[in-house]
């Protein structure tokens, strides 16, 4: 790509990112040669793209040198200095790698990471300049990042601990106070001098340069572009310092006051100018007073003896209640579509600060942000689950050499393999005799990683292999346009998940190739290119670890989803797949277009259904209102709604409704369906049917354990349940509740309701539960002044203890007595915690619900609410479902002086 002067764009149709930076002169000796502003601009040119590639997974810089060097691979000691001090005077080989071919230059970048070998400090993201000051001694001082992280800690820790009136009080009484104090008690302070009028031409202030006070002179040319210039740093540092002055035009050395002749400058346009220039200036607060900086201009006069000689400018400014910023920080990122861009101030503090969330002790890390890249977000699961590790090694196991090539998973490959002749030949020839590692089968690769599934692929396959760089075939039946360019977007978007999403830290590549069986099925094919980039060796896998680490990286992206506890949070948490559900999530849609889930409380159906309308979204290129969730209350239909994936409804509109535009549903709950409104069952299965030579996905979820009525559910009969598959790893409960499930089941299965096939219960003869998943379960019998009490008691404990309502239930029998009690209880509440603090969560309260209508959801605390008020032969059932809507705390009370009338 030719080009007359240095530039950024990113290259399309590569397996990775590639940003062309234009012409740019490389070597020693030629850079000497270059003119000041040319230089600098290559300079900065480079430095941004290096920058982007670092915060964005990593990738490759391309630049056309404008000339021969003398030494191949030389840069340039002022571009080798500007990236080593980029990556925070780590070694450049550490991140970047060089090549040259022909009249280009490559720069292979490392994603950032925020882990070390050696523990030492590493920011989030990578910064050019934070663009933060503060005075230290006489000077201003520019803050690395390990400075401005600490220093945004420091202000974000004192938001956290004060009120907004007592930072305010803080910031504006007692910091400024250790200045005008001290300056009042001397009375030739720059507090005084700041109080007058006019001053003598070449008076000799009476104090020096502190860490308060700064002098400077006026530019003798350009005199307002000369104050613009010095504004942004000086007020950035004495805002984030303590407060100060700044005296423009006093000698520093000597104190005399100087000024600027009158004819220079004009009062006024400078007062404007200055205001002006720290308007601009960016600002962050961790508090919510969102004030302005605040400081006063005063222009004084400067006389010799009695007459005008011209003006000295000072600026008085109060400490800041949290950051100035001399400008946007210097950060860049860059995405396929969007192309490169710099970061916002808000949204670079966000990713400087970013840390990972407090989560209950039950949850254990699989990847956590203080070793990972700056795209990744905290991965967690539930404790007793299996680590990535241990399902890295279930579903990507890395034989010893001895095996050779092993094919994950065997029975698709079989399967293929039957289906295409030709294709385990195929494969074959692209590997040596000494290829050590695993192929990864999949009929479509880009469907497993969110993408569109394309018509005509066979299957993808991924190598991970040793002493070799990951690659994946796309494999197709014959030559056809854009093959090409899906194999390498798909190896594109893989690469980007593994780093940024999987946290993969090592070096990385993903070439991409596409290869051909013959319309005669033999094993011939046809080779296109493999990536116009020829990478280090160093992007190989060296060794089992490295290809261990990757496929780790690789358990997180195929089997991570995004947390409930996200919307809780504020902030972005994964969870990962349990074996067992990838399984029945890794099923082929065209072979099982209709399924019946059957699923213990707490196995994760919900998050199944969740996954699968993801999955059929890509593998029939749907929209989303083309797919239809149905549930049977109205708050699980609201919280599947507002991830805006499909239509959501309740069975009841669904009944009433017609649904023209819909080809593929999803039941959840459909143990707790009933008739009454007609037979629901029928009326999805037309649906999904219309279709005669391409009918529509109807996968139902549903557990007969937790069945809340004695109606006929609609569901057809046991036997005719086909195919079917079962969730029976119980993975939301502590161990102490999941013992307590396993109780209640004994006796639903000794005793259970007419409506409920006896064969469905006899599935899940064994649960498999999680071990060490601390908790809490108590069995009250109280009167109802006791119970309100008890409750408000704990909700009180549980919000000193860093629970938010957010994190409580209270649930009753029926929907009736929500309505009765509900006002008792918050009453109660709000007295309690309104006396034990200020804070605002208490303004929220907790959810209050029916049992039935809180079906399929969860919190981490429960209170069950008269739990008896039910029928007897669904009492268990209902028991079961209470119970297993609590994550850590159960607490399950009766009330004593029951009132049956209430009774449904």
């Amino acid at each position: 790509m030719q080009r007359n002067s240095c530039s950024l764009v990113v290259e399309p149709y590569q397996p990775d990112l590639v940003i062309d930076i234009g012409k740019i002169t490389l070597g020693e000796t030629n850079r000497n040669n270059l003119q000041g502003n040319q230089k600098q601009q290559e300079k900065e040119t480079l430095l941004q793209a290096a920058c982007a590639l670092l915060n964005s997974g990593g990738g490759v810089i391309r630049m056309e040198m404008t000339e021969e060097v003398e030494h191949a691979g030389e840069l340039g000691l002022d571009l080798e200095n500007a990236l080593r001090e980029l990556i925070q005077s780590l070694d450049l080989e550490t991140f970047f790698e060089t090549k040259q071919y022909r009249a280009y230059f490559y720069i292979f970048v490392k994603s950032w990471s925020s882990g070390s070998s050696d523990g030492s400090f590493m920011a989030r993201i990578c910064s050019l300049s934070p663009s933060l000051y503060r005075r230290s001694g006489t000077s201003k001082w520019p803050m690395d990042s390990r400075a401005a992280f600490d220093f945004l800690k420091t202000k974000k820790e004192r938001a956290k601990q004060s009120i907004v009136h007592t930072l305010n009080e803080e910031s504006s009484s007692s910091k400024t106070l250790r200045v005008t104090e001290r300056d009042i008690s001397e009375p030739n302070s720059a507090f005084h001098v700041f109080q007058k009028d006019w001053l003598a031409f070449q008076e000799t202030l009476s104090f020096p340069e502190s860490q308060t006070v700064e002098f400077k002179q006026f530019s003798t040319k350009h005199i307002q572009e000369y104050v613009k210039n010095i504004i942004p740093e000086y007020i950035s540092a004495f805002a984030n310092t303590g407060g100060g002055y700044l005296f423009i035009g006093v000698d520093d050395k000597t104190k005399k006051v100087l000024g600027c002749s009158k004819d220079k400058v004009d009062p006024v346009s400078l007062k404007t100018v200055i205001d002006k220039e720290i308007s601009k200036l960016p600002i962050f607060h961790f508090c919510s007073s969102n004030a302005p900086v605040s400081y006063e201009t005063k222009v004084i006069e400067v006389r010799i003896v009695s007459e005008l000689y011209g003006y000295v400018c000072v600026l008085k400014v109060e400490p800041f209640c949290c950051v100035v910023f001399s400008r946007a920080p210097s950060s860049w990122m860059v995405e396929e579509r969007k192309g490169i861009y710099p970061l916002t101030t808000e949204e670079w503090v966000r990713r400087m600060m970013d840390t990972d969330p407090e989560l209950p002790e039950a949850f254990e890390s699989q990847l956590s942000l203080s070793d990972s890249p700056p795209s990744c977000r905290p991965v967690y699961s539930k404790k007793g689950l299996k680590h990535k590790c241990d399902l890295q090694q279930y579903f990507f196991p890395v034989r010893p050499k001895q095996e050779k090539i092993r094919h994950s998973p065997e029975a698709l490959w079989e399967e293929l393999c039957k289906e295409h002749e030709g294709l385990e030949e195929l494969i074959g020839q692209q590997l040596s005799p000494s290829t050590w590692g695993i192929l990864i089968v999949s009929r479509s690769w880009a469907v497993d990683l969110g993408l569109q599934e394309r018509q005509g692929v066979i299957c993808d396959v991924l190598l991970i292999a040793h002493n070799n760089p990951p690659i994946l075939f796309t494999i197709l039946r014959e030559q056809e346009a854009g093959g090409q360019d899906y194999c390498t977007y798909t190896a594109f978007t893989l690469k980007q998940k593994l780093v940024n999403m999987g946290g993969y830290t090592g070096k990385l590549c993903v070439m991409a190739k596409v290869l051909y069986l013959s319309p005669q099925s033999n094993a011939e094919s046809v080779e296109v290119s493999e990536s116009l980039i020829d990478y280090p060796l160093s992007y190989n896998l060296a060794d089992a670890q490295q290809m261990e680490a990757l496929l780790q990286a690789l358990v997180i992206v195929l089997l991570s989803f995004p947390s409930f506890l996200s919307d809780q949070l504020g902030c972005k948490v994964l969870n990962l797949l349990t074996a067992q559900q990838y399984k029945i999530f890794s099923k082929n849609l065209r072979k099982n277009r209709e399924l019946f889930i059957h699923g213990l409380p707490g196995s994760g159906k919900t998050v199944m259904a969740i996954k699968i309308i993801e999955k059929i979204k890509n593998v029939f290129h749907c929209k989303s209102n083309q797919i239809l969730y149905i549930c049977e209350n109205q708050p699980l239909k609201n919280l599947i709604s507002a991830k805006k994936i499909c239509q959501a409804v309740t069975r009841k509109t669904f009944m009433k409704n017609i649904y023209e535009e819909i080809e593929h549903i999803i039941i959840d709950e459909a143990q707790n369906f009933r008739t009454e409104n007609g037979p629901w069952y029928r009326k999805a299965k037309n649906i999904t049917r219309r279709k005669k030579d391409c009918p529509g996905i109807l996968w139902i979820f549903l557990d007969y354990f937790q069945t809340s009525h004695l109606c006929d559910s609609g569901l057809p009969s046991f036997r005719a349940q086909y195919p079917r598959e079962k969730l029976s790893r119980v993975v939301r409960n502590a161990d102490v509740i999941a013992h307590y499930l396993q109780e209640i089941m004994q006796n639903i299965r000794k005793n259970p309701p007419t409506n409920i096939p006896c064969e469905s219960l006899q599935m899940f003869l064994k649960v498999e539960g999680v071990q060490g998943v601390p908790g809490n379960l108590k069995i009250e019998h109280l009167d109802l002044e006791n119970m309100v009490n008890y409750v408000s008691m704990k909700y009180k404990d549980f919000l000193k203890n860093g629970y938010s309502p957010k994190d409580i239930a209270v649930l009753f029998s029926t929907a009736n007595e929500v309505e009765i009690y509900k006002n008792m209880f918050l009453k109660e509440m709000k007295k309690r915690t309104i006396s034990q603090t200020n804070d605002a969560s208490t303004s929220a309260s907790p959810i209050f619900d029916s049992i039935r209508r809180f079906s399929g959801l969860e919190r981490n605390i429960v209170f069950g609410i008269n739990s008896s008020a039910t029928e007897p032969a669904i009492y268990y059932n209902l028991l079961l479902c209470l119970a297993s809507r609590a994550n850590q705390h159960l607490y399950i009370l009766n009330l004593i002086d029951f009132n049956p009338e209430l009774k449904i």
